[in-house]
C-alpha cells in the first residue's frame, strides 16, 4: 500500500506510447471512397482510444494492485498515539488493542478496478487518477459513522483480525484483566446472548448499509460514479485530478442531494468559517420560533494551504492539535498528486490511510457482501515534513452545543501561543459572508484602484486556496 518514491507521482504514463502506431484495417474496400474514409478514420480513432484506455487500465491495476515489499512502519510504545481525537499509550496491551480496533474499523476506500464504466468515458477503473475521491470518501464515511453508528462502536471483525504492525495481544493477558475489571466492579456485568446478537446485528445491518452508499455504481449516493457526475459542473471529467477544495464542494453536493441524513455541509471560503451563514445552514425550520427550530448535524470542511510550495513547518503544531479534537474527523492531503487520508500522528509522524490499491469491485446488491475490503489492518505513517500543504480539514457537530463547543475547541487549538504561528490556519467570524464581502467592498472603493489591482484579484480568484 505504501509506495516507492517513483510511484509517487498521480500521473501514470502508460508503457507503450499508442501515439505513435497506426491501427491499419487492410480489408477495408474503397480506400479512395471519401465518406468511407472519413468514416473508417473516426472508427479507427475510437478503436485506438478504447484500446489506449484498456491499457492504462491494466497497467496500473498492476502498479496498483498489490503491496509494497518495504517493511511496515513501526509504532511507538513510548509515545501516546492519536487517532481522530482519541489518545492511546501502546505500552499497556489494552489500549494497544483498542487503537487497533479503532483503525480496523475505520472505513477504507482504495481504487477498484471492475465497475460499470464512468460516465462520459470508457474508465471501468479508477487506478492511478482517483486518489482525492478515495481520501474524500473516507472523510465523509468517517462523519457518517458519527453520525450513523453508536458512539464508541467498533467492528467486531476487527477481534479476529491477525497482527499488524503491533505486537499480538496474548490473549491470557486480555482474561486477566477482564478478570480484574470485573473483580473490581464487585460482580461481572453481562449481557444476555440474545441482547448482544440483536444489538450486533442492528448495528451490523447499519454498518453495511453506510458501505452501500459508497459502492461502485451510479446509484450510490457518494460512490465514485456520482462524485465524478458531480465534478463535471467544475470542469472535471473521469481520469482528472481533483484538488482538495473541489472534493470538498462535491461532498457538499452530494450529501445534500440525498436528503434523508438530516445532514449540513458547510465548505469554508476564504479559510474562514461565518458562524451565522453555518447557523442558518443547520436550522431546518422557522415554521414556528417558540417550538424551536430542528437542528441538523453540520460536516465542517475547510480547504486550506499550509505554506507555499512545500509545507509551514510551524503549523505543524497546530495540525497535531486538531487531530486531538474529538470533532476533527480527518485530513484529505497527502503528497503532490498522491492523495491520502490523515487520521491522527505519533510524534513528527502522520497516520493515514492510503487508497493506493487496486481491488475488484465488490457488488453490493448482494446480501451479505463481503465488508473486509473496505477495512484496513495496516498502519502507515510518513513523517510531517512531507505532508502537501494543500489539504482540507473535517469536523462534526452532532447538535447546536456540540456545534458552539466546536467553535471553542478548534478555535483554541488554532490560537494556542506560538512564537512560529503569524497567522491562524483558519478563523471564526460572527456573521454571514455577504455581508462581509459587502464591506470589504465598500472599504476598497475608497481606495485608488488600477487595472493591475483588478487583474491581480481576478487571478487570486481562481485559486483553490488562500496562502498563509
Amino acid at each position: 500500500m505504501d509506495l516507492s518514491e517513483d510511484e509517487c507521482n498521480g500521473d501514470v504514463d502508460p508503457i507503450v506510447d499508442l501515439s505513435s502506431f497506426e491501427l491499419v484495417n487492410l480489408s477495408t474496400p474503397g480506400l479512395l471512397d471519401l465518406g468511407d474514409a472519413v468514416g473508417g478514420h473516426v472508427q479507427e480513432s475510437k478503436e485506438k482510444t478504447r484500446l489506449k484506455t484498456k491499457l492504462v487500465i491494466a497497467w496500473n491495476n498492476v502498479k496498483y494492485g498489490g503491496w509494497s515489499l518495504k517493511t511496515k512502519p513501526r509504532l511507538s510504545k513510548s509515545s501516546p498515539l492519536y487517532l481522530l481525537g482519541q489518545s492511546y499509550q501502546l505500552s499497556y496491551s489494552g489500549e494497544r488493542e483498542s487503537s487497533r480496533q479503532a483503525f480496523s474499523s475505520l472505513l477504507w476506500m482504495t481504487y477498484r478496478k471492475g465497475f460499470a464504466a464512468l460516465g462520459g468515458s470508457a474508465l471501468t477503473s479508477d487506478a492511478g487518477w482517483g486518489c482525492m475521491l478515495r481520501s474524500a470518501q473516507m472523510l465523509l464515511a468517517q462523519g457518517l459513522m458519527l453520525h450513523v453508528m453508536p458512539a464508541g462502536w467498533t467492528w467486531p471483525a476487527t477481534h479476529r483480525w491477525t497482527k499488524d504492525d503491533l505486537e499480538i495481544v496474548d490473549p491470557r493477558m486480555l482474561d486477566d484483566s477482564l478478570r480484574e475489571s470485573n473483580r473490581d466492579s464487585g460482580k461481572p456485568r453481562r449481557r444476555s446472548l440474545d441482547v448482544m446478537l440483536d444489538s450486533e446485528s442492528r448495528e451490523e445491518r447499519d454498518h453495511r448499509r453506510l458501505v452501500t452508499w459508497f459502492g461502485d455504481l451510479p446509484s450510490a449516493p457518494f460512490g465514485l460514479h456520482r462524485l465524478v457526475e458531480l465534478g463535471r459542473a467544475s470542469g472535471k471529467r473521469a481520469g482528472d485530478w481533483y484538488g482538495p477544495s473541489i472534493t470538498a464542494h462535491m461532498l457538499q453536493k452530494a450529501v445534500k442531494a440525498f436528503d434523508v441524513l438530516n445532514l449540513a455541509v458547510y465548505v469554508a471560503q476564504d479559510c474562514t468559517v461565518y458562524v451565522g451563514d453555518v447557523m442558518d445552514l443547520c436550522v431546518s425550520s422557522r415554521v414556528d420560533p417558540s417550538v424551536g427550530c430542528r437542528w441538523k448535524s453540520l460536516f465542517l470542511l475547510v480547504p486550506v494551504r499550509l505554506g507555499g510550495d512545500v509545507l509551514n513547518l510551524a503549523y505543524v503544531q497546530c495540525v497535531k492539535r486538531l487531530l486531538m479534537l474529538r470533532c476533527c474527523i480527518g485530513i484529505i492531503g497527502g503528497k503532490p498528486k498522491h492523495s491520502l487520508y490523515f487520521v491522527g500522528f505519533q510524534n513528527d509522524q502522520l497516520i493515514y490511510l492510503d487508497p493506493h490499491y487496486c481491488q475488484t469491485t465488490v457488488d453490493i446488491k448482494q446480501d451479505n457482501f463481503p465488508l473486509e475490503s473496505f477495512h484496513c489492518k495496516t498502519v502507515r505513517k510518513m513523517p510531517f515534513n512531507r505532508m502537501d500543504p494543500s489539504c482540507t480539514l473535517g469536523f462534526y457537530a452532532r447538535s447546536r452545543e456540540d456545534f458552539h463547543r466546536l467553535c471553542s475547541e478548534v478555535s483554541m487549538a488554532l490560537t494556542s501561543s506560538s512564537s512560529e504561528e503569524k497567522y491562524p490556519i483558519f478563523t471564526f467570524m460572527d456573521g454571514h459572508a455577504e455581508v462581509e464581502r459587502e464591506n470589504t467592498s465598500d472599504s476598497i472603493n475608497h481606495v485608488k484602484t488600477n487595472d493591475k489591482m483588478s487583474r491581480k484579484q481576478k487571478k487570486s480568484s481562481t485559486e483553490e486556496f488562500v496562502l498563509l
